[in-house]
């Protein structure tokens, strides 16, 4: 007996295909969220800053067209193991999302409360002189 003949075709696991076909149905708008990001990594690339931190969307777009790829598999051949490699590749991408969304929020923050100090530490002088300045061109304009 030769290998191809003791092959035989996995069952389409129909409990795979109904759990996947959410994901499926929604192929084409993860495709072009990666897509996007692909292209806005590259575009970030040509910038001087931008190279740094530039393989994070292409590595993000990336996840989500393995995700495709996984979730179009196990639509059509109830593979559970590629809807499991969908959704960890779904895992992967949320929490790194979870990252910089959290990274993000603290960034924004932290001159927001250097704002804040400085107001009450006595810059208040300088928020007073800027309301009248901006009175003041006002009263110009009218």
């Amino acid at each position: 007996m030769t290998v191809q003949e003791s092959y035989e075709a996995p069952i389409a696991n129909p409990e795979i295909q109904e759990l996947s076909y959410p994901l499926y149905e929604s192929r084409t708008w993860i495709k072009v969220w990666a897509y996007l990001s692909i292209v806005g990594g590259a575009l970030q690339a040509i910038t001087l800053v931008g190279i740094i931190f530039a393989w994070l969307p292409i590595w993000m777009g990336i996840l989500l067209l393995k995700v495709v790829k996984a979730v179009e598999t196990a639509q059509a051949t109830g593979d559970k193991f590629a809807f499991l490699e969908s959704q960890t590749a779904l895992k992967t991408f949320f929490t790194i999302m979870g990252i910089i969304t959290v990274i993000g929020i603290i960034a924004a923050l932290i001159p927001l409360c250097i704002v804040i100090i400085a107001l009450i530490t006595g810059g208040g002088n300088f928020l007073d002189e800027g309301i009248s300045s901006a009175l003041r061109f006002l009263s110009l304009l009218g």
